[in-house]
């Protein structure tokens, strides 16, 4: 991938490459995102609560909730409670995750902090369900919304997590994120201290990045079992070492 270059200006003072022709990018649309495995669909109360709490359920001992600012929910009902007052939003913009497998919603992700001024947007609020996790499906879906969000005219696309979440953290370096740092001491999350990792892709890196995904997830690179030939952190991590 090709790094632009800085400019040095009449002063001697270094500053930042030309942008030309930028007017912004696009808002995403509440709109279904369709893939060979997966298919996000705009959170809906009403088609997705009970699939989503019943596949959530599935964690008996609530690890999913863990580094989340929010949850376990007791009951459907404190569990649609929280989706009405929440997710319903355009920011942060929902998306349950349905497992063409099965037809069931199993996960759910969001855009949040939606800035089409600047080009900059974010997934978070991932939540996979046991049944959803490790699976082509979870991989695509976040595909799926990052490809979206660079056909939008995103320059840069955002994920943060909880510093000690080491899954996450792990997750976004598979997925082709570039890490850039900790900011310490940035949120209080259920009465404790989050410090935050920072991952990004810029939108000159997606091309790369996007060949890493296709070729993932190809049908021919899962046996008849189902478990993958080649790993995705293998194609990423190239594409890191390379840039």
């Amino acid at each position: 991938m090709n790094t632009p270059k800085n400019h040095i200006n009449e002063l001697g003072l270094e500053i930042g490459f030309e942008v030309r022709g930028w007017n912004g990018a696009a808002r995403p649309e509440r709109a279904a995102l369709e893939g060979r495995y997966c298919r996000c669909e705009p959170l809906d109360i009403d088609r997705h609560s009970e699939e989503l709490f019943e596949a959530f359920g599935e964690d008996t001992d609530a690890r999913i909730w863990v580094y989340l600012p929010y949850g376990p929910f007791d009951d459907l009902e404190s569990f649609r409670q929280w989706i009405r007052e929440e997710c319903l939003s355009s920011d942060p913009m929902y998306h349950a995750i349905v497992n063409l497998d099965s037809g069931r919603a199993e996960g759910v992700a969001s855009y949040l902090r939606i800035k089409p001024e600047p080009g900059s947007i974010e997934v978070g609020h991932i939540n996979l369900s046991p049944t959803l996790q490790s699976t082509a499906a979870a991989t695509e879906a976040m595909y799926l919304m990052m490809r979206n969000a660079f056909e939008l005219g995103y320059r840069r696309y955002e994920w943060k997590c909880n510093a000690l979440n080491r899954k996450s953290c792990q997750a976004a370096l598979r997925l082709g994120f570039a890490y850039e740092g900790i900011f310490r001491q940035m949120l209080v999350v259920k009465g404790r201290n989050r410090d935050t990792a920072w991952y990004s892709i810029l939108d000159r890196e997606w091309p790369d990045i996007r060949q890493c995904f296709e070729r993932w997830l190809e049908p021919d690179n899962f046996d008849e079992r189902g478990r993958q030939r080649m790993r995705l952190s293998d194609l990423t991590g190239k594409v890191r070492e390379d840039g």
